[in-house]
């Protein structure tokens, strides 16, 4: 109970520092706004957080569910891709992913913000590799979970990069050549289903 507490305190003010951003600027407030918008203390905002920066950051793991939880509703014996597209298309919300989105950019805009966009987007990474492998177990060889993972990650990147042009929904209008999230994931796993 401690532990989901700790955590939605986490999210709020990671959702504040980001909404701050977002209407002002990364330097259009400080940290008093944060805790203000958020209902916390200055205290409990150091017990999460160095600064606003990471804050905002952090905004990017909110609205992404605990993938464990997917997983453990589908068959054991699922391949491996299989496991993945499922992941990538239960876990990954409209809302999450325009979060994302929007975060790179304003790592972009924001230099400072940056090194801490970067350091969340390694942790994750981590992270899913990691709970990927041990579905996986001895079922493949060593080195089939960090390709099968790199190209995934590699291939959803440009996606939120804007290196291909892909509608995630909600957030501007889309050119008539996007393609929406859905196709997107199926031409990316048709390619690692029968090679490029």
């Amino acid at each position: 109970m401690r532990d989901l507490k700790r955590e939605a305190t986490r999210e709020a003010l990671a959702k504040a520092a980001f909404e701050l951003t977002r209407e002002r600027g990364l330097s259009g407030f400080v940290t008093a706004d944060v805790v203000e918008r958020a209902g916390y203390s200055r205290r409990t905002f150091g017990n999460h957080f160095s600064c606003k920066e990471e804050a905002v950051a952090s905004v990017a793991f909110g609205g992404v569910d605990d993938a464990s939880a997917i997983l453990a509703g589908l068959p054991a014996d699922l391949p491996l891709l299989d496991v993945l597209l499922a992941v990538m298309k239960t876990q990954f919300t409209t809302d999450a992913l325009v979060r994302m989105r929007e975060l790179m950019a304003m790592a972009r805009r924001y230099p400072t913000l940056e090194p801490h966009v970067l350091g969340v987007q390694q942790r994750m990474r981590h992270t899913a590799q990691e709970l990927l492998g041990s579905v996986a177990g001895d079922r493949y060889p060593t080195v089939y979970v960090p390709l099968l993972f790199g190209a995934v990650y590699g291939a959803v990147m440009a996606a939120l990069e804007g290196t291909l042009d892909v509608d995630l929904g909600g957030e501007y209008d889309p050119s008539p050549a996007s393609m929406d999230y859905s196709s997107f994931l199926d031409i990316t796993f048709d390619y690692l289903r029968h090679g490029f």
